[in-house]
């Protein structure tokens, strides 16, 4: 578990750190479209639309192009058929990556993703070849400096969440999808406006990777989230202490 988690922080930061505003307003954009399309436009009867406008709103998106994502999202004013497709595949050192995309152009997106798997090290599988290794949950970060890691647990689990990984990097809450507003809303009354809060796919099983074998999985991860397509990248990796801070070194 610590490892996976060391693993998912330093991707995240390291995400902060080179996403470009531009792509990212589109990529979240998306998100918001997909959702609305796939479960309605009320956000307090869509989690995952209300999801995907907390994000947007913490990405300081303008408030009029989060409006219009939602009005595309019902359909209104607008000839794109976007739909939402998952991919399943294997990474170096025997990795399953979960990539989830937006596109409106299956063909184009099934032969790019499939592409950079095969330039990267990895193979890109059928519906279904990785998916039970993982749980879709939900997911809410705070900063390090948010709350002492004994205040952020215990309002963690008041507020009905799962499990609270708490380290240097910042506090990681999980909580079941269909609770995960509930639990955002509770922890906001009580610690305050979180960095984060989404659904993620969490691995039930990890893989061991050495440093050569992470540096491999980086690049392909890379590649992957370069796609205008792709919302976002899982994967079942574990790195031990040392290999991750050789990473960040």
């Amino acid at each position: 578990m610590a490892g996976h988690s060391q693993f998912k922080n330093i991707m995240f930061r390291k995400g902060a750190q080179d996403a470009k505003r531009a792509k990212l307003f589109t990529r979240l954009g998306r998100e918001i479209v997909a959702a609305a399309r796939l479960g309605g436009t009320d956000p307090d009867a869509n989690a995952r639309l209300r999801a995907a406008i907390t994000d947007a709103k913490r990405a300081n998106m303008p408030k009029d192009r989060i409006q219009r994502a939602v009005q595309q999202g019902s359909g209104a004013g607008d000839d794109s058929n976007y739909e939402e497709i998952r991919y399943e595949g294997y990474g170096p050192g025997g990795v399953a990556i979960m990539v989830e995309a937006v596109t409106d152009n299956r063909n184009r997106t099934a032969a790019e993703i499939r592409s950079l798997f095969n330039k990267n090290g990895g193979s890109l599988g059928e519906t279904g070849s990785v998916h039970f290794l993982f749980n879709r949950v939900g997911e809410i970060r705070y900063s390090a400096d948010a709350a002492a890691p004994e205040a952020m647990f215990e309002g963690a689990l008041e507020a009905g969440a799962d499990d609270v990984d708490s380290g240097e990097d910042g506090h990681v809450i999980t909580c079941q999808a269909g609770d995960l507003h509930t639990v955002a809303e509770a922890l906001e009354e009580r610690i305050g406006a979180p960095q984060s809060v989404r659904l993620v796919w969490s691995p039930t099983t990890t893989v061991d990777l050495d440093q050569d074998g992470a540096e491999a999985l980086f690049r392909l991860i890379d590649a992957l989230e370069e796609s205008d397509d792709v919302q976002d990248v899982s994967a079942n990796a574990e790195l031990s202490d040392d290999v991750a801070a050789r990473l960040e070194g």
